[in-house]
């Protein structure tokens, strides 16, 4: 059936709009929906959470820090979303990607094995001769709030003797544990909740946890920037956040509070 001229300019006007819409992102984003055409990098811990927000993305995960390294060497993402909120900081302030906004919050745990051979019951069996401990490294998000617990707990000296292995990411800490490699190591609690059945969960003291957010931006030469940013709009939006939740990741305390824009300043010895 052909339609009328008046007919078909309005056609083709409404389906440029909507093309439109969905190549320039005007309309807000909901969780669920798909933004494909565009690459995520995003910290370990994100793996299983991201996809089920949007299925559409190329997600890469790693630990941020090696994240943030290749971007900065010119690794084509258009998204970088850290767990933490120095390293989109610094990246910030070298000008590579645009301002980077807190999109969700988690806490560290120690898990051991079902079996539990080493017999932990606490983070102070940690320093018990013979026990062997996995964590990530100093450069890793989770590697530095690991650090950051144990100091808190005059812990690192008797624990750090007991590591026999430091990881590039979370969930490598979280596989050898759960494969019985080691006894022990420190991950989100978000990474524990993914294997309920091959670890033991142990709790850090309350006073003792870091404050673990994660924070997240646009990559400033992404030749995609505004499915990039509807892509963030989604993971903010109240079905993104409501989809973090349920994958045991925290609410921000202040949702609209945006990360410093430079890294901290180095005191002088």
């Amino acid at each position: 059936m052909r339609l009328a001229p008046t007919r078909a300019k309005g056609f083709l006007a409404a389906a440029a709009l909507a093309a439109l819409v969905a190549v320039g992102g005007s309309a807000p984003a909901t969780a669920g929906a798909s933004i494909p055409g565009i690459t995520v990098y995003a910290a370990a811990s994100l793996t299983d959470v991201f996809p089920a927000i949007d299925s559409g993305p190329t997600y890469s995960f790693a630990g941020s820090n090696t994240l943030a390294a290749q971007i900065t060497l010119g690794a084509p993402a258009d998204v970088f979303a850290s767990a933490n909120t120095t390293i989109p900081a610094t990246l910030f302030a070298k000008g590579i990607i645009e301002q980077p906004v807190n999109f969700t919050r988690n806490t560290l745990v120690i898990v051991v094995p079902k079996s539990n051979p080493a017999g932990i019951k606490s983070i102070y069996d940690l320093a018990n001769p013979g026990v062997t401990i996995d964590i990530a490294n100093s450069g890793v998000p989770v590697g530095s709030y690991t650090l950051q617990i144990l100091n808190q707990m005059n812990l690192a000296k008797p624990v750090l003797k007991n590591v026999v292995s430091q990881e590039t990411d979370v969930r490598e800490v979280l596989s050898k544990v759960a494969l019985g490699q080691v006894d022990a190591g420190f991950v989100y609690s978000t990474d524990a909740q993914t294997v309920p059945n091959q670890v033991t969960v142990i709790n850090v003291p309350v006073w003792a946890q870091p404050k673990v957010t994660y924070a997240m931006a646009v990559v400033k030469n992404s030749p995609h920037q505004a499915q990039a940013q509807a892509f963030i709009n989604e993971v903010l939006s109240k079905a993104g956040q409501a989809k973090m939740l349920s994958f045991g990741f925290l609410p921000l305390v202040n949702p609209k509070q945006k990360i410093a824009t430079k890294p901290p300043k180095k005191h002088k010895k």
